[in-house]
């Protein structure tokens, strides 16, 4: 009795309703006859012959009898105490009703006490049913119902046909329970359950359309509030999935392939519900969540960017590598747990460029320094395409291709502030550039000039830049920089021409301003090699910005030259003096002190650049073949015989050959000098008009800018005073001066006898003129057989003064 009172069971004594007494015996489940064992066929017997209503009674006693929500052990269902509740839990558990969100705080309350109480019912319950089983002992066989039903030796009936049960129906979820659904992010599910309800509240409403979410109408108000709650919980958890699945495959970054296939279907299943809902009240999932999409790529975006070093640079670089992290994890984890009618991959790809977009644009809104803009401009233009798009299937979009980062507005401008401050900027640079060399130009000191290295890097560095971004950028930046090369070199040669004309630098520093002049010289081929490139990669505007550019370096070239070459032939004037002479037909000193000039002087000369180097020996060469000829043309010497024709011949020859081999060793190109001493000494040798009519021409053709004046002067050196044979030389030389390809004049680096000043030819005083006048003996004397030619006075011009 204490055991069974222990257990929560009645006295045995005293019959309950519904059960048998029981004895006070060792067995506290053996049964007592009574009169209700009569009714036993009433209730019915198990086929061993036990009665069912011992189980019923062992059931109630363990407290194992089924019992539904909210019912208490030790409580009858009709007791009192269950007042509302009671009626509130037969409306809930009622099958085929749905609980609606009134309910939930109510049933929460009782699910808290019950909690409880759950708990301690479960904790005796076990104690009850250890101890029950210790009391029964072992659990005998029981005969088979056919053993008891079948007497011996006849064959067992056929069992009776199994009556098809019918088909459960299925309970509504309540609104609490759809809501944990989500929660437990079972999205697919929890949709359909919202689709119902809503097709509910729509049935409800009179089959009238349903509000957008949060309204609510006069009808079902509160069915068509929980609704648009469980939208809203639904939207949560799934834009939730859409940010979670971007943070990739480590832990705690997301749910897997399954909750993103859920996402998908419930995208698909709320598109098919769009149809049915029609325009008006369709949620457009598929587009919500396409924002989705796009506010979590900003946001990587924007987590990635910030933190990355190296300025706008380092920032580009970071969501470079952010974008193919992300786009690789859509690509292998995300797209294809989509299904396929929504090209999941398109939809993240423009989600990610749009997010770009306006991360580019806000950049370049603000005041960005000159480097920043570059870099902006590159990764755009360059690194986007080609790194990120260019490993994208871009056909695959299904609208087609994707629009430009920044609009073509927002480019230009970037472009045109890049010009502007590249034109101010290097304008700056390059005049400090130069007055910072200026100032070593003068100095005693010996140091190697870095202006036109210094001028490269400061344009290359834009005009390499540009072209990286795109090709009409490049144009316009090498246009930009080739018209500020043009100022500078133009300022250049100002500052040269100042540097020659002060002759204290020359007095005071010989050695060191030949060493300068060089040094500027040598800044003429890289300078004049930059602007010839940047005119190629520059518009057709470029060229006048060019000729300005090599008119500067060319005067800077010749004026150079002409310095170090007056300096040298200063140095060799001594030497041309003693040409010509006497002397000059014995011994070839005067040469020899020019050729060993030139050459100590050519070791000085080769530090120049091979480009300026040859164009200062070939006037060199020009020069000292000028300065030799010029004694020769102004009749320093003359040729009285035939004998002294031949060995002023012989010398020219050999003198011509001594300075051929110097100037090949000079490396001279000007292979077109080499030729004009001989054919003068041809012109002096030869004794046959025809011979010299021919060697005149020769001459006249090689060296278009020769004169008759030069002929003649050739003819009087030789001592050929026939007026008859003159005429016809002269009048070869005459034709072809006449001539087209004669009146021509050569180039500055190709005259030749238009350097040398001869005087006027001289004529021979016809003797009929003089025999009244003067005797006969003074005509034999040979300095009254030539006089200078009287030249009238133009009536039509006065005489010029002088």
């Amino acid at each position: 009795m204490p055991i069974l009172k222990s257990l929560g069971v009645a006295d045995p004594k005293v019959p309950r309703a519904g059960t048998l007494p029981l004895r006070s015996s060792r067995n506290p489940f053996e049964e007592v006859p009574g009169p209700e064992e009569d009714e036993v066929g009433e209730l019915g017997s198990l086929p061993n012959g036990t009665s069912c209503r011992r189980r019923a009674t062992l059931e109630k006693l363990a407290g194992l009898a089924p019992f539904r929500l909210g019912w208490t052990p030790g409580r009858r269902a009709g007791s009192p105490g269950d007042g509302q509740s009671r009626s509130f839990l037969g409306r809930v558990l009622t099958p085929g009703i749905r609980r609606s969100s009134a309910d939930f705080g109510l049933l929460a309350r009782l699910q808290g006490t019950r909690a409880q109480g759950d708990e301690e019912v479960a904790g005796e319950a076990a104690r009850r049913l250890a101890f029950l089983r210790l009391g029964r002992g072992p659990k005998p066989r029981r005969a088979s119902l056919a053993e008891r039903v079948v007497p011996a030796g006849e064959a067992a009936p056929e069992p009776p046909p199994k009556v098809p049960e019918p088909p459960k129906m299925k309970e509504p979820l309540s609104v609490l329970e759809i809501l944990s659904l989500i929660q437990q992010r079972e999205l697919a599910r929890a949709d359909e359950h919202i689709l119902e309800l809503e097709a509910e509240e729509l049935a409800s409403s009179g089959g009238g359309a349903p509000g957008p979410p949060g309204a609510e109408g006069a009808a079902g108000g509160r069915r068509a509030r929980d609704v648009a709650l469980l939208y809203e919980a639904l939207q949560r958890e799934l834009w939730a999935l859409v940010r979670e699945t971007l943070a990739g495959p480590g832990p705690g970054a997301g749910a897997g392939a399954g909750a993103v296939a859920q996402l998908g279907q419930v995208l698909v299943q709320e598109e098919a519900a769009d149809g049915r809902r029609g325009p008006g009240a369709a949620r457009k999932l598929r587009a919500r969540w396409a924002e989705a999409v796009a506010r979590a790529a900003r946001e990587r975006l924007e987590a990635a960017a910030p933190g990355a070093p190296g300025g706008l640079a380092g920032q580009l670089e970071a969501l470079r590598a952010r974008l193919l992290e992300d786009m690789g994890v859509v690509r292998g984890r995300l797209a294809p747990a989509y299904p396929a009618g929504l090209g999941a991959f398109g939809v993240y790809l423009r989600g990610y460029h749009g997010a770009l977009a306006d991360w580019l644009g806000a950049a370049a809104r603000r005041r960005l320094p000159l480097a920043d803009r570059y870099a902006l401009l590159h990764w755009h233009n360059q690194v986007y395409p080609r790194e990120v798009l260019g490993l994208v299937d871009l056909v695959a979009l299904e609208n087609g291709e994707l629009g430009p980062l920044l609009s073509p507005g927002t480019l230009r401008g970037l472009e045109d502030e890049c010009v502007t401050d590249v034109k101010a900027q290097t304008r700056a640079a390059l005049l400090r550039v130069l007055q910072e060399n200026e100032e070593h130009w003068g100095s005693t000191e010996e140091q190697p000039s870095s202006l036109a290295q210094d001028v490269c890097e400061l344009l290359e560095e834009h005009t390499e830049r540009a072209p990286r971004v795109s090709q009409e950028f490049g144009e316009r930046m090498a246009h930009c920089c080739l018209g500020g090369l043009a100022e500078f070199l133009q300022s250049f040669q100002q500052r040269v021409e100042r540097f020659h004309e002060n002759p204290g630098v020359r007095e005071l520093l010989p050695d060191r301003y030949i060493s300068r002049t060089i040094s500027l010289v040598n800044c003429g081929p890289p300078l004049r090699a930059l602007a010839e490139r940047l005119a190629r990669v520059g518009p057709p505007e470029s060229e006048p910005a060019r000729e300005a550019a090599a008119s500067a370096l060319d005067r800077v070239t010749r004026l150079c030259h002409r310095v170090l070459a007056d300096l040298l032939f200063q140095e060799l004037q001594p030497h041309f003096n003693k040409l010509m002479r006497r002397k000059w037909l014995n011994s070839p000193e005067a040469l020899d002190g020019i050729v060993g000039t030139l050459g100590a002087q050519a070791l000085a000369l080769r530090r120049m650049q091979d480009e300026p180097y040859q164009a200062l020996v070939a006037e060199l060469h020009r020069r000292a073949l000028v300065e030799y000829v010029r004694p020769l043309l102004r009749g320093r010497l003359r040729c009285r015989s035939a004998r002294t024709r031949s060995r002023v011949a012989g010398r020219l020859r050999e003198d011509a050959a001594q300075l051929q081999r110097l100037f090949r060793r000079l490396e001279s190109q000007a292979s077109w000098l080499d030729a004009v001493v001989p054919h003068l000494a041809e012109i002096l040798q030869l004794e046959d008009t025809p011979s010299i009519q021919v060697e005149v021409g020769v001459l006249v053709r090689d060296y278009p800018d020769i004169r008759r004046k030069h002929v003649a002067a050739l003819l009087d050196i030789r001592g050929l005073h026939n007026t008859a044979a003159r005429q016809e030389i002269l009048a070869v030389a005459r034709d072809l001066e006449l001539s087209e390809g004669g009146a021509l004049s050569p180039p500055r680096d190709r005259a030749f006898f238009s350097d040398i000043s001869v005087p006027r030819p001289p004529f021979c005083l016809g003797l009929p003129l003089f025999l009244g006048r003067l005797p006969l003996s003074q005509l034999t004397r040979p300095g009254l057989a030539c006089l200078p030619r009287l030249r009238p006075p133009f009536p039509s011009r006065p005489p010029t003064q002088r």
